[in-house]
């Protein structure tokens, strides 16, 4: 690292807090528009691994049936989240950007700021190497006229939405070249954000203090901009612990740390689908470039704001592979595979592993048993699945395994209304992370009439139909208790048009100040059915291009 005291005799045009995908991607692209201005990113972690910290230490969880803990949540290092993430971009759609009463007219940002954000989606796919930046079907001459099963026609239900995958990009691995070799960018590891300097009368902040992660030595960093991309928990605690910075306005936003959302995530049914089981689009396809795509039943904007229901996505998926109910073969080693404590840590995430295995070891004679039953396919496929999954440069990204009887679980993945109780606040000492995480009674009877929905749709187009896990009186009760996340965490720091209603203006600004940004999907005040990761990439630029101009 440079010297000290060249650091805090460095007067930068841009310091970025945090560098996963969005610091990363402001930075260099900051510095490309602008190689005649100097920036530097601060990382906290060092070398990428997620070793035990002080930051994670310092969370307070206080429901974990439905949030994971932080380790599980977030990585420190080069790269931050992007070291465990699956690489799944999605787009957020237009109903996102519409108040509705079921988000409890927390929609605080606006059509108009989605149109102008959509204009950064391709610069976004080469940063995140997901191909072309088409995220429906309908664009795509080559899918246009198909489906994901015989018979099924679109309209309030649809099945052209796609996500599109990354390699997977591990940002840290995939830039560190790029970031050492761009001469105006500097980068420095194991220091901690901490302290801002009060702004001026203009609302402009000078400095910001750093502390060594190691010998606890602060430094003084000196910027006409900072940016603040250390994730939701990271930039809301630096914010809620740095109220100085609101001094210019009467009081601190009130929604600075309310208002936290995931999604609610799980599986309740199974569909059957009627026609030809080879028709069936069950797993992943693959466009013109080697770019694996796979689409989703969405449901279209009018009829969500018709019958008021949160923005939900429902893909097809593999049933449970903790109950050998299933009786297949292969399902039945890769979860014992997942379950083998050193094996199944290398396979998968800690949190992406307990959305398979549910933490749960049962009935393990009775897996052994389909394995037997189902050889040799029960080793050749998982055989075939690990090459293209961990051997390959463009990596299978997941795995579906086709179903002889043509049916499918469903997994739902749906907006979660923003509640003030929802939220992250500093403990007694000032530095403890405190996060209240909870599910409602509405976030289940929306995923429950989506359902209704769909299987009305499906029996409508003689395409397939719906075979529910539970009684209907235990449905609400089974997606509460099911949902987990804190993965996809939102809302904290919102978007909004004042501060009486957020915390960023449509800039990502901070109120109260004029040169303090935040870019981190804490700013997204709706969780819409979407991963936040792609599409605060695409902030993410924007920001570049924005600050650029200023």
């Amino acid at each position: 690292m440079e010297s000290k005291n060249l650091i805090e005799n460095t007067k930068y045009d841009l310091c970025v807090i945090g560098s996963g995908p969005a610091g990363i991607i402001l930075a260099l692209e900051y510095c490309k528009l602008n190689p005649d201005k100097k920036a530097i990113l601060v990382e906290f972690g060092r070398n990428g691994k997620n070793q035990k910290n002080s930051l994670d230490d310092s969370i307070e969880i206080e429901n974990l049936i439905n949030h994971h803990t932080p380790y599980e949540c977030t990585n420190k290092g080069l790269g931050g989240s992007s070291a465990t993430w699956g690489g799944r971009c999605v787009m957020y759609d237009e109903v996102d950007f519409i108040d509705r009463p079921i988000v409890n007219n927390g929609c605080t940002w606006d059509i108009d700021l989605f149109e102008d954000v959509n204009k950064y989606v391709g610069k976004t796919s080469d940063y995140f190497d997901c191909g072309e930046p088409v995220f429906d079907l309908n664009q795509s001459p080559e899918y246009k006229s198909k489906h994901i099963a015989d018979n099924f026609v679109p309209g309030d239900v649809t099945d052209s939405v796609i996500e599109r995958w990354s390699m997977p990009t591990r940002f840290g691995v995939k830039y560190k070249g790029q970031i050492t070799n761009t001469k105006n960018l500097q980068l420095i590891q194991g220091y901690e954000a901490r302290d801002f300097s009060d702004p001026d009368a203009n609302g402009t902040v000078e400095k910001l203090l750093l502390r060594n992660i190691d010998d606890k030595s602060t430094i003084y960093i000196t910027a006409s901009r900072f940016a603040i991309a250390s994730g939701a928990q990271e930039s809301t605690r630096l914010l809620l612990r740095n109220k100085n910075l609101f001094k210019k306005l009467q009081d601190v936003p009130p929604s600075l740390g309310k208002y936290y959302q995931g999604h609610i995530s799980g599986k309740i049914a199974t569909v059957k689908f009627y026609g030809n089981k080879k028709n069936t689009e069950y797993g992943f396809i693959q466009d013109k470039d080697g770019i694996y795509l796979r689409r989703r039943f969405q449901f279209s904007k009018d009829y969500l704001v018709k019958n008021n229901l949160l923005n939900t996505a429902i893909w097809l998926d593999n049933p449970l592979y903790h109950n050998p109910k299933h009786k297949s073969g292969p399902m039945s080693f890769m979860y014992m595979a997942m379950i083998t404590p050193i094996l199944g840590k290398k396979l998968a995430p800690p949190a992406i592993a307990h959305s398979i295995t549910k933490g749960k070891k049962e009935k393990l004679g009775a897996h052994v048993s389909n394995i037997v039953r189902g050889l040799p396919g029960s080793l050749l496929i998982p055989a075939r699945i690990f090459y293209k999954r961990y051997m390959l440069t463009r990596k299978l990204p997941g795995i579906f395994l086709y179903s002889p009887e043509n049916r499918y679980a469903l997994h739902f993945h749906a907006e979660q209304i923003p509640i003030a109780g929802n939220s992250m606040t500093l403990g007694k000492d000032g530095e403890t992370l405190v996060i209240n995480y909870s599910l409602t009674k509405d976030d289940a009877q929306s995923v429950i009439a989506v359902h209704k929905k769909l299987d009305e749709w499906l029996r409508k187009c003689n395409c397939g139909e719906l075979e529910y896990w539970y009684p209907e009186q235990e449905l609400e009760d089974k997606i509460i208790g099911m949902s987990k996340d804190g993965l996809h965490q939102s809302g904290t720091t919102r978007i909004a048009n004042s501060e009486n209603d957020g915390v960023v203006d449509n800039n990502l600004t901070v109120f109260g100040t004029n040169n303090i940004s935040v870019c981190s999907s804490s700013v997204f005040p709706t969780s819409g059915q979407a991963n936040p990761t792609f599409y605060l990439g695409v902030f993410a630029v924007r920001l570049a291009n924005f600050l650029s101009k200023k």
